[in-house]
C-alpha cells in the first residue's frame, strides 16, 4: 500500500514539474516577441522584431558591430604550454630564485 502511495505521489510531482515548465517555456516565447531593447554606451536603443539582438561585448565603444576575431585559441602541446607559463613564472617581478 505504501507503495502505491509513493508512485502516486511521485507521479503527482512529476506532472507539476512539466506542467512548470511548459508553462515556462510558453511565458519565455511570450516575452521574446514583444520588443526589447539594446544597451550601447549607457543608451537605451529600441529593438524592433525584425533587429537581432546583440550582445554588449560585440559592439565597440560608439555602439558599431566588431568585425573581426575577439579571441583566436591555437591549439598546443601540454609541454609547451607548461613552459610558456614557467617562463611567465620565472619573469615575474615577485620570483626569487
Amino acid at each position: 500500500m505504501l507503495e502505491i502511495l509513493y508512485i502516486v505521489a511521485f507521479t503527482a510531482l512529476s506532472l507539476f514539474a512539466v506542467v512548470n515548465l511548459i508553462r515556462s517555456m510558453i511565458s519565455l516565447a511570450q516575452n521574446e516577441g514583444r520588443s526589447q531593447y539594446r544597451y550601447s554606451n549607457g543608451r537605451k536603443l529600441n529593438k524592433t522584431r525584425g533587429d537581432r539582438l546583440i550582445h554588449p561585448e560585440m559592439l565597440d565603444n560608439n555602439g558599431n558591430l566588431i568585425d573581426e576575431p575577439l579571441l583566436v585559441i591555437r591549439a598546443m602541446g601540454v609541454e609547451d604550454a607548461r613552459s610558456r607559463l614557467d617562463e611567465l613564472y620565472e619573469s615575474s617581478p615577485g620570483f626569487d630564485n
